[in-house]
């Protein structure tokens, strides 16, 4: 697969050369990836790496144009980036000793006579021993997922997917959080279902909102993260999960809850499983707890309905391997996960402190247990002009219209996200020190 940066160099030389005019509109990604024989997530990296070079601007139902001129090389780009780049757009947590621990867990699985059995395939509800260590590993004071309704994928997205393709034909509309994770406006647009922006407040997803969106054209589902969410790090209390929970009976709705991150959050309410688990398909995983190379995603499906879920898991070729699914069971068993997750809730807070003190004085909006944060930035600075200006500093971060799932007629906030797990603590207080003073001067 061709990378996206040698096809984003090739539109840039394009408009370099003047073949591509200024203020001339790109395809839409969709029809860009079709013309080029590549993935539409392919065409969005395309996209997004050419606005932050400052060659192009993307406009909330309008599309996306060449800028008139490149972004201008005044004081928050007149150095050029002399260091490796830091990317904040990735958010993979790793805990001193993660390896050493990790490996322990795995030196039972590498004796051959176990290799044998951890090598063969597994079905998509797992095994015995992975549903009973899964259904422990998930479980709080009041939510005890049954063993028998779990399924398992090969990482988190792909559960995601598979309970979208059970719940939702092609054609239906899913409700979810106007902002909201990216890789589920991926998917969504790869099995052709319409996202349908819902809105929040200070507590994350409102429910009034899934009401009046399922009044007014029916929902098929509905798609939340009411713990930690992505990207604002706003948690849902008690009292909003159980009116969430009462719409969607009410509505007759399914709810796919992403529990992705809400192993940080030392105290979080129960899930909305606790409330609807008649209704309610719970998403996790381990790449977050864990390490993203050798991982299983969990989905917990209401009773009755795991066997549309393990056959939408193989159909859609997102099952976990057994290999995976034998080393969490060690990994659970033994401790390790929840030394890890130990771990990164110390660092995950040591690394909020650095972003509060490089950031004083600015609108940002943050968990102290998350690992990102959400930056309203200063005007005159927008979302993709400040993109750009970070990456010519040698900083890679996401600017706020890919998590937008937009109203017609509106422009995306100017935020940009800051994944703040995957760079060292020292590089990363550089970067965010940068990204400051970037921010305290005019695009």
């Amino acid at each position: 697969m061709e990378d996206y940066r040698r096809i984003a160099d090739r539109i840039a030389a394009d408009i370099t050369a003047g073949r591509l005019k200024p203020g001339e509109r790109l395809p839409p990604q969709r029809a860009f990836a079709r013309r080029r024989g590549i993935a539409g997530s392919t065409a969005g990296r395309v996209y997004a790496e050419l606005v932050r070079r400052g060659l192009v601007v993307g406009e909330v139902g309008r599309g996306t144009f060449v800028r008139a001129s490149p972004a201008p090389s005044g004081r928050a780009l007149a150095e050029p980036a002399t260091t490796a780049r830091v990317n904040l757009e990735l958010n993979y947590p790793s805990a001193p000793g993660q390896s050493e621990l990790l490996a322990d867990g795995l030196a039972p699985l590498l004796r051959p006579d176990v290799l044998t059995d951890a090598l063969r395939t597994a079905p998509a509800t797992g095994t015995a021993a992975v549903r009973e260590a899964a259904a422990a590993l998930l479980a709080t004071p009041g939510w005890h997922p049954a063993p028998d309704r779990l399924a398992f994928a090969g990482n988190a997205r792909q559960a995601i997917a598979a309970a979208l393709a059970t719940l939702v034909r092609p054609g239906g509309r899913v409700g979810v959080e106007y902002l909201t994770y990216p890789l589920v406006k991926e998917i969504a647009e790869r099995l052709g279902i319409t996202l349908v922006p819902l809105a929040m407040d200070h507590e994350g997803l409102r429910a009034e909102a899934v009401a009046t969106a399922h009044r007014s054209t029916p929902l098929s589902a509905v798609y939340v993260q009411p713990t930690l969410h992505n990207p604002t790090s706003v948690t849902a209390g008690r009292e909003r999960r159980r009116q969430l929970a009462a719409t969607a009976r009410d509505m007759d709705l399914p709810l796919i809850e992403d529990r992705i991150w809400s192993f940080l959050h030392d105290g979080s309410p129960d899930p909305l499983a606790a409330h609807a688990p008649e209704r309610t398909y719970v998403v996790d995983g381990l790449s977050k707890r864990v390490a993203p190379g050798l991982t299983a995603g969990f989905l917990v499906a209401p009773e009755g309905r795991v066997g549309q879920v393990a056959a939408a898991l193989r159909s859609g070729g997102w099952t976990a391997s057994r290999f995976a699914l034998e080393a969490a069971v060690r990994w659970i068993g033994d401790g390790t996960v929840d030394r890890l997750v130990r771990a990164k809730r110390a660092d995950a807070a040591s690394r909020q402190r650095l972003a509060a003190e490089h950031l004083a004085g600015f609108a940002v909006r943050a968990d102290p247990q998350a690992y990102y944060l959400w930056w309203e930035l200063p005007s005159p600075w927008r979302a993709d002009t400040f993109a750009a200006a970070a990456a010519e500093r040698g900083i890679a971060l996401t600017p706020g219209p890919a998590f937008t799932v937009p109203v017609l007629g509106t422009r995306a906030e100017d935020c940009v996200r800051l994944g703040l797990a995957s760079t060292a603590p020292r590089e990363l207080a550089g970067a965010l020190r940068t990204l400051a003073g970037i921010a305290r001067t005019h695009p």
